[in-house]
């Protein structure tokens, strides 16, 4: 069976319609400005197309969100999901240069607190928005650690799935899975050189001791951040193949 979301992927890849291609991206949702204890941030915004399914909660890589969030939110909505993708690092923060992208990663990862806040904060806007209560919380590379962040703090409210593609999957010192943790989906390259498959293997058995709904889907030859478009890394059919998984998930629980 061909998923709407897969077909859509190929096309979007198959027409450049994606960041730093020769076409330029044009949003279909909207930027949303919200606060968050006095510091302003800048979500964005995509409403599902007829009756929603549902919201997806995308949460950006390393550089801040950017039109690659975007666009992806956009394709969620094409599909029936409300969709917003958070920001993390603050209203018109957007490091372009390797080591500030180090440190806004490193300032989060040093204040757990804070990142599972600001992430609690852009899902609580998009339901402000008028989103859709349950949710599925999804992100990449930097952003896929957030989500499991997230899923071990057991903080959210009504989120019924987490997702994280090439993200990191460390687990550190004195956390851990609670068995009612919603079910995880976890896509990895089996070429990625930043997170290893190591790291998956103790994921996994982290998980399956916990007794959480887990599903962990390794793309062979995919290096870290395959499903960034239009890059070097990306690899087409690691990422139908994990964005057809996605969708199997959503299908499953929202």
């Amino acid at each position: 069976m061909t998923h709407p979301l897969h077909a859509t992927l190929t096309l979007a890849a198959t027409l450049g319609l994606t960041t730093g291609s020769a076409f330029a991206f044009e949003p279909a949702g909207q930027d949303v400005t919200y606060d968050v204890g006095g510091e302003a941030f800048e979500g964005y915004l995509a409403t599902a197309e007829g009756e929603t399914r549902g919201t997806v909660l995308v949460i950006h890589d390393w550089d801040g969100l950017d039109d690659y969030e975007r666009e992806r939110a956009d394709m969620l909505a094409e599909q029936g999901y409300d969709a917003f993708a958070v920001d993390l690092y603050g209203q018109g923060n957007r490091p372009a240069e390797i080591e500030a992208r180090k440190a806004e990663t490193a300032r989060l990862y040093e204040d757990r607190e804070r990142m599972r806040s600001l992430t609690l904060a852009g899902l609580a806007e998009a339901r402000n928005q008028g989103a859709a209560q349950p949710a599925v919380v999804m992100g990449y590379c930097f952003g896929g650690a957030v989500v499991l962040e997230l899923a071990r703090s057991g903080e959210a409210q009504d989120v019924a799935g987490y997702a994280t593609f090439h993200g990191g999957l460390a687990t550190p010192e004195g956390q851990s899975y609670d068995a009612d943790t919603a079910p995880i989906l976890v896509a990895h390259g089996g070429a990625d050189q930043s997170i290893s498959l190591d790291d998956v293997a103790t994921l996994g058995k982290e998980l399956e001791a916990a007794g959480v709904t887990y599903e962990i889907q390794v793309y062979s030859g995919a290096p870290h951040a395959f499903t960034v478009f239009g890059s070097e890394r990306y690899q087409q059919r690691a990422d139908e193949k994990s964005w057809a998984a996605f969708q199997d998930l959503l299908d499953e629980v929202l």
